[in-house]
């Protein structure tokens, strides 16, 4: 019975420790670029629940500065990368979830970046979760506001957004030691019931075999 306890207790900690190391933080792109240079345009859907199966397409749209209409540019899905704008042809590089249908990270990395690439950029995520009996669809979109210039320059938004992505690092590595911690003592606990009841059993089975060699002596005389 003990060992049963034992087993379930350390499934428990290795579930949670599983969830803790496949936490997702949705952590907001910068949003200033230098002329020349690469930029990574982050784009982040963390899935709510993540014991239910998913697939994901994405689809990146872009608005230039001062204008009104936006088009598509890039997308992704279970067929791999199509990039839909001879403006962006060999410039865009896929940098979001890798080796996975269930897409959550739909980043993508902008190479020799011009002043013309300045604007609004817009990811869509189209994920489809799968219950047992049904599939939901749901759409996010995430938006970000570029901006290109000659020489960088630290804002505070990147500031922000770089302490924030630390302190979700740190954070979960703080989880994941009180859950290691938890369930270490919760098996030491359980390791040592499991020894006293033997130790008890034990103590037993030698009381009576005692009390019936007594009884055989008595008999005997």
């Amino acid at each position: 019975m003990a060992a049963a306890h034992l087993l379930i207790i350390s499934l428990l900690c290795t579930l949670s420790v599983d969830r803790c190391l496949g936490a997702c933080a949705e952590v907001d792109s910068d949003t200033e670029a230098v002329a020349g240079q690469g930029f990574k345009l982050g784009c982040i859907s963390c899935k709510r629940r993540s014991e239910v199966d998913a697939s994901a397409s994405v689809e990146w749209y872009f608005t230039p500065k001062g204008e009104s209409g936006s088009f598509a540019i890039y997308t992704y899905n279970e067929e791999g990368p199509t990039i839909q704008n001879d403006h962006f042809m060999d410039r865009v590089d896929w940098n979001g979830s890798k080796r996975s249908n269930d897409i959550q990270d739909a980043s993508i990395y902008l190479l020799n970046v011009t002043f013309n690439d300045s604007g609004t950029y817009q990811c869509f995520f189209n994920r489809i979760l799968s219950y047992e009996n049904y599939e939901y669809n749901t759409i996010v979109s995430k938006v970000v506001h570029l901006t290109v210039v000659a020489k960088a320059t630290r804002g505070t938004a990147s500031i922000v957004s770089e302490v924030m992505m630390y302190v979700s690092i740190i954070g979960l590595q703080v989880w994941l030691l009180i859950e290691m911690i938890y369930c270490y003592r919760k098996i030491a606990a359980a390791g040592e019931e499991a020894l006293r009841e033997a130790a008890n059993a034990e103590y037993l089975a030698i009381a009576s075999e005692s009390k019936d060699n007594c009884a055989g002596v008595q008999v005997g005389e």
